[in-house]
């Protein structure tokens, strides 16, 4: 499995990338998309929605289960990866390419590992 380094991870498996203009895009990790198996269907939260940290925000839809998406941020969604919704199979192939969203917030001290302490986690 791929781990970048430049990422952070959370406890319920979704990756956490700081962008330059202060804002981060999440989405799954590959751990993450690899348990679900092959994801159908993506529901994604709207531009100018809340979202808090620790809560839900999407959910994916696979051939084995539905898996809510939980934030690592309180704030304010500002981008939404439209491409996913025609094509939610680029979470099964491309995990760090398709991100979910871009958010702009404060980030939940404590939460995000880094990638060592993520594989820690999942026991890699």
């Amino acid at each position: 499995m791929n781990f970048p380094e430049n990422l952070n991870y959370t406890k319920s498996h979704e990756w956490v990338k700081k962008l330059d203009d202060g804002t981060v895009e999440i989405g799954l990790s590959d751990y993450a998309q690899k348990e679900l198996g092959d994801i159908v269907f993506v529901n994604l939260p709207h531009v100018g929605d809340s979202i808090s940290a620790g809560a839900t925000f999407a959910d994916v839809e696979s051939v084995k289960a539905v898996a809510d998406i939980y934030s690592p941020i309180s704030g304010t969604v500002k981008a939404v990866n439209e491409v996913l919704m025609d094509q939610p199979e680029l979470l099964n192939k491309e995990p760090y390419n398709a991100w979910l969203i871009r958010a702009e917030g404060d980030i939940l001290e404590g939460e995000l590992l880094p990638v060592k302490e993520y594989r820690a986690l999942i026991s890699l």
